[in-house]
C-alpha cells in the first residue's frame, strides 16, 4: 500500500479529532522538559492559574470561569503535593489540584456563586471554551490516576509524585510509575448501505450507538475490532480503517474511531453487554441524526466521537 501526503498541514482543513469534545486543548505540555522544578516555578509565576476538581467535577464560579488565582483556591484547601503543571497558555501556566473542602451533600456547603459541574455536563450544558474543557479533560484523568496509584505496586510504600505531577516514585524500591490511558476502539460497522448499532442498557432512551471495548494487552487495534464486535453482535469484521481519536476522561482513555467492514449479517447479541442491536440503513441513520426516526431512535450526542463516526458514514 502506498501512502501519500500533499506535504502541507492546512489548519483550515483538521483533523476530525479535532472536531470531538475534550480534544481542544491548546496547552503546551512542554514534556521533555519536565523536572522536580516546574511545578514550583509555574506556582511562582504571577499569572498562574489552577483548575480544581472535587468528588465529582471541576470547581466553576459564575457558572463559567474554571481557572482560579493561588489566593481565590486557598479556600478550597487544594492538596498541592499531588498537584500537575498541565502545561502553559498564552496566559500562564495552568496546574490541576483536587480539593480537601468539604463540599457537602449536594455541593450544599458550597460558597455562594461556586459550584462543582460533571465533566459530562461541563462539555454538553456549559459556556466553558472548548480550550479550557480539553485542559479540564486532562487534569481529571491525571489527578485520578494520583488518586489511584498512591502506594508502590511493588512493595506497598507510599509513592511520590515528581516532575511536575506526571510521575510517582517509590522511596523504598526506588520503582517509577506513569500516567496510564487505557486505549478503547469505537467503531462503526458497514455493509454495503447500511451500520451496526447496539443500544446498552445506560444509554439515554431511544439511543443507539457503534460498539466499543478495551484493547487487550498485546492486541493490535484491529484485531480489538475485530474481536468486540464478533463477541458483542456476533458480526464478522474485515478491513478495518482508523478515522479518529477522542480524550475521554472517564477515566482515563483515549477513544480509537474506526470504520469497518462488516463480513457477516446475521446478528447474535451478547445480552450481558446489549439490550439490542441492529442494522441500520443509510436513510434511517439520517432520520435519526435529523431526530425524526419514526421509532423515536437517536444518534449519540454531536460531540461524541461515536457521532462524529457515523456522520461521517451516512453524510458523505
Amino acid at each position: 500500500m502506498t501512502i501519500t501526503f500533499d506535504g502541507v498541514y492546512k489548519e483550515a482543513s483538521p483533523e476530525p479529532s479535532s472536531k470531538v469534545g475534550f480534544a481542544t486543548n491548546t496547552l503546551v505540555r512542554d514534556a521533555e522538559n519536565r523536572d522536580d522544578t516546574t511545578l514550583p516555578n509555574a506556582l511562582k509565576d504571577p499569572k498562574v492559574g489552577l483548575y480544581l476538581f472535587g468528588t465529582n467535577g471541576v470547581v466553576l464560579k459564575n457558572e463559567n470561569q474554571s481557572v482560579f488565582s493561588p489566593l481565590e483556591a486557598e479556600q478550597f484547601l487544594p492538596n498541592m503535593e499531588d498537584a500537575v503543571l498541565l502545561g502553559t497558555s498564552e496566559n500562564g501556566p495552568r496546574i490541576a489540584a483536587s480539593i480537601n473542602y468539604d463540599v457537602g451533600e449536594d455541593n450544599a456547603n458550597m460558597p455562594k456563586g461556586y459550584e462543582i459541574v460533571g465533566l459530562r455536563q461541563l462539555l454538553y450544558q456549559s459556556e466553558i471554551a472548548a480550550n479550557n474543557v480539553g485542559a479540564i479533560a486532562q487534569g481529571n484523568s491525571i489527578l485520578y490516576w494520583h488518586a489511584t496509584h498512591q502506594y508502590c505496586g511493588k512493595c506497598g510504600t507510599k509513592s511520590v509524585a515528581k516532575i511536575g505531577g506526571y510521575r510517582r516514585d517509590c522511596p523504598k524500591c526506588e520503582h517509577i510509575i506513569f500516567p496510564r490511558t487505557d486505549p478503547v476502539v469505537i467503531m462503526l460497522s458497514i455493509k454495503g448501505d447500511k451500520c451496526l448499532m447496539g443500544r446498552s442498557p445506560h444509554f439515554a432512551e431511544g439511543m443507539y450507538s457503534t460498539l466499543a471495548g478495551f484493547v487487550e494487552p498485546g492486541e493490535t487495534i484491529e484485531d480489538a475490532v475485530r474481536r468486540e464486535t464478533f463477541e458483542e453482535s456476533g458480526i464478522k469484521v474485515g478491513q478495518v480503517k482508523y478515522f479518529a481519536s477522542q480524550p475521554w476522561p472517564f477515566q482515563h482513555s483515549l477513544m480509537i474511531g474506526v470504520h469497518c467492514e462488516g463480513l457477516s449479517d446475521d446478528i447474535h447479541m451478547d445480552e450481558s453487554e446489549l439490550e439490542d442491536c441492529r442494522w441500520f440503513t443509510r436513510d434511517e441513520v439520517k432520520l435519526m441524526i435529523k431526530d425524526e426516526h419514526p421509532e423515536g431512535i437517536k444518534c449519540p450526542p454531536s460531540l461524541a466521537i461515536a457521532s462524529a463516526l457515523i456522520n461521517a458514514w451516512a453524510l458523505n
